[in-house]
């Protein structure tokens, strides 16, 4: 095939990937590579000029390019456009013109620059060496119909790791390939999301955990907190912490309700024992809770904790009317400062900035404050 590689040239040795711009854009300046003797863009052997020109206005500068047609009729696209009933000549000479719209759903121009380079090269593999070069060029090799740049790319997908990113893009990439191209990516994904429910399955147990009843649970709270900060998926511990507040949450406010609004009948006796067991679960729970705003708050992800804190009218006032029964004085005295340390720190999370709530929740927690 003419053009020897895409990998490296005979000049510096470098990857064309290393020579991608590393602006994020869409649209970013195209970079166009030098010529190829008798290759890609060699304007002295092409039979085919190739006008690359934005959908979207202003995106960039129209680019031509040249090319050959035993080259790049690899991808069926140009083979159709190319034949004999679409074949349309430059009346000055046999170099074929031929025009291509690129628009930001599938590539960016520099993208486009990098497979049609592809299309000059005979081993794919040594062009695509990471996940993300995958992903890119891949809607590209879709839309030009380049089957063994999409069977190469969908192969190294299926054999490399990818980051959380990179699956919600291969997600999106999904319903573009065939059914027979997507199983087995398809299964990766179902793998990978089974690890992570696995994963999240084990850090609940691990906070139930450090809610026992331990001789000394500092050790065990210690680990589990230490664990939550090295956790490799910040969303898995963000889901996990905010189902053990909320469930922590209901069970201090459901304790204080049975308190403030006893539905039992008995003797005096029994329903002292029984009140006294209702504060002594609002203090143990709550305990629990001041624990969990502070893992939430240590990795801000607490802003859901800081809302539903904040809508907590009716647990407020089952609080006031406890406060005002001396009882609490002799059976948890440490109850009130429990729920006004969680209310502080949630308060002072959001006037530092790490926790980001809107401009009413922040109203609400000051006024409880």
């Amino acid at each position: 095939m003419a053009g020897a590689a895409i990998g490296c040239d005979d000049h510096d040795g470098t990857l064309l990937e290393s020579r991608r711009p590393s602006s994020s854009s869409s649209f970013a300046s195209p970079v166009l590579p030098p010529p190829v003797a008798g290759g890609f863009n060699d304007p002295s052997t092409a039979d085919v000029l190739l006008r690359l020109y934005p959908e979207e206005s202003d995106s960039f500068h129209e680019v031509e390019i040249y090319l050959h047609s035993s080259a790049i009729c690899r991808a069926k696209y140009f083979a159709a456009l190319l034949s004999d009933r679409w074949r349309e000549k430059d009346d000055r000479n046999t170099r074929q013109k031929v025009n291509l719209s690129v628009s930001s759903n599938t590539g960016s121009i520099n993208t486009h620059l990098m497979v049609f380079q592809l299309l000059y090269v005979d081993d794919l593999s040594i062009a695509i060496q990471s996940p993300s070069t995958a992903i890119s060029i891949l809607p590209v090799a879709l839309k030009l119909i380049f089957e063994d740049c999409v069977k190469q790319c969908v192969r190294f997908l299926e054999a490399v790791p990818w980051s959380e990113d990179e699956e919600e893009a291969i997600l999106n990439l999904v319903p573009f390939l065939s059914e027979e191209e997507s199983k087995e990516l398809l299964s990766r994904v179902s793998t990978s999301r089974s690890n992570s429910d696995s994963c999240e399955h084990m850090l609940h147990n691990l906070l139930l955990s450090a809610k026992q009843n331990h001789p000394n649970m500092a050790p065990v709270k210690a680990f589990v907190a230490k664990l939550l900060r090295e956790f490799s998926s910040k969303e898995s511990a963000r889901r996990v912490l905010e189902s053990a507040f909320m469930a922590n949450l209901k069970l201090v406010r459901d304790s204080m309700e049975e308190y403030s609004s006893p539905a039992f009948r008995g003797d005096h006796n029994e329903t002292e024992a029984i009140q006294r067991l209702n504060l002594h679960m609002a203090l143990t729970n709550g305990k629990h809770l001041l624990w969990l705003v502070e893992r939430m708050i240590e990795l801000r992800v607490a802003d859901v904790a800081v809302k539903e804190w904040s809508e907590q009218e009716a647990f407020a006032a089952d609080l006031q009317r406890a406060f005002r029964d001396d009882a609490w004085r002799n059976i948890v005295p440490g109850l009130p400062t429990v729920v006004l340390k969680c209310t502080s720190k949630l308060a002072s999370a959001v006037a530092a900035g790490s926790v980001l709530v809107a401009r009413q929740v922040s109203y609400c927690l000051c006024l409880i404050r």
